[in-house]
């Protein structure tokens, strides 16, 4: 059982708000808060590079806590600027050629489904979307006939979307792909914080993250896992630098041997030393402990919501992540979350062009309230949400 007044004594972040966009961007722990700060001031009082220097082993340390949240090793993570900057990064590194195939899912992220587009635009790929069950999800039969027909070059799968309650079967898909050599890449930009998620077992070739979210970590901080099928391929993102590859001669470079070539050589290391930290403090409060939490809350919270007047929640899907997307026709979600603003209650909006195919079937052709909760809010905050929505909607 997770202890919650220590959770919430080391989160300073409650004393002002009652934090439900966790999905958006967490509130930091009083240790990563420490571990930025610590070392600004220590670029201020030394310089940079020096600072960089001194921090050496430190800063090795965010590619060991990662890798242990991930189940891998230090040589397979990447530091990057963001989830979608790793996304970029994967999908540069694979040689498409007109014709061939992207198989991807109805619930891909929005980013993820723009850069498809970009790529069929330019190389003349082809993208496919998987058929979801009718319960929600991708459908594991679909994308293996799909995969076993088409023979695509590329199937990539967001683990949690951001615009429902959904979990995809990330690893019922790894073991489709690895028996018949696709590649695979898992946006888990929504999934790790707040489940565990071990690549050894989704048996992905990239997957792609950002610290800000449920790991509870700085802005401006994302990685990418690289496999060994990956490295051992010699694969590299398309603009690689001087961090990732060793000029050897007029017209040679030689690749970093690990997934560091995915890098650029510039990095904002008081984030880097923040990041480390959020992962440590989430691999020190459990991933297990964290996910039942998790269920908890978001079992109370839509049984709750579920009875107020005249909206509807919009997840799906056969297991339920802490996403929550609340519609409702007589109530613009702005109003909504300005309602819960003014209690100092923090939410976020969905957009019907952050996911056009998934909200188009469900009729919202608006927006809708993405509520996020996570381990550390509480009963009274849940009850304080629900009340407060209950006279807005009125």
């Amino acid at each position: 059982m997770l202890d919650l007044s220590t959770l919430r004594a080391d989160t300073p972040g409650i004393r002002h708000v009652s934090h439900f966009n966790n999905a958006g961007a967490s509130l930091m722990p009083q240790p990563v808060i420490d571990a930025i700060t610590r070392h600004i001031h220590l670029e201020a009082e030394i310089g940079g590079y020096e600072a960089a220097e001194a921090q050496k082993e430190a800063i090795q340390g965010f590619y060991t806590a990662t890798a242990d949240l991930l189940n891998t090793t230090a040589d397979h993570i990447a530091a990057t600027a963001n989830a979608t900057d790793s996304y970029a990064r994967a999908l540069s590194s694979i040689p498409f050629r007109q014709g061939d195939v992207i198989l991807t899912t109805i619930n891909d992220y929005v980013s993820n489904q723009i850069a498809f587009l970009s790529l069929q635009k330019r190389f003349g790929v082809q993208i496919v979307r998987a058929a979801d069950e009718v319960s929600g999800g991708v459908s594991v039969a679909d994308m293996a006939y799909k995969i076993k027909s088409l023979h695509p070059r590329l199937v990539a799968v967001t683990h949690v979307p951001t615009n429902s309650g959904l979990v995809q079967p990330v690893e019922a898909i790894g073991q489709l792909c690895r028996e018949n050599d696709v590649l695979y890449l898992v946006d888990a930009c929504q999934s790790v914080g707040q489940l565990p998620v071990d690549v050894r077992r989704i048996q992905c070739d990239f997957l792609t993250a950002t610290c800000r979210k449920f790991l509870r970590g700085p802005r401006g901080m994302g990685f990418l896992y690289v496999s060994e099928k990956v490295l051992a391929a010699n694969m590299a993102p398309l603009f690689i630098d001087l961090h990732g590859a060793e000029w050897e001669s007029a017209d040679a470079y030689r690749l970093e041997p690990t997934a560091k070539r995915f890098e650029d050589w510039e990095f904002p290391y008081a984030l880097v030393l923040g990041a480390a930290e959020a992962h440590r403090y989430a691999l020190k409060v459990g991933l297990d402990a964290i996910a039942e939490r998790n269920v908890a809350l978001c079992a109370t919270l839509r049984t709750q919501l579920a009875l107020l007047p005249g909206v509807r929640l919009l997840d799906e899907g056969a297991q339920l992540s802490s996403i929550i997307i609340l519609y409702s026709e007589h109530k613009a979600a702005a109003e909504l979350k300005a309602a819960l603003a003014g209690k100092r209650i923090n939410t976020s909006i969905s957009t019907h062009g952050a996911a056009i195919l998934d909200y188009t079937r469900k009729g919202m052709l608006t927006a809708a309230l993405r509520i996020s909760p996570h381990y550390f809010n509480t009963d009274e905050e849940i009850a304080g949400l629900v009340d407060t929505l209950h006279h807005a909607l009125k």
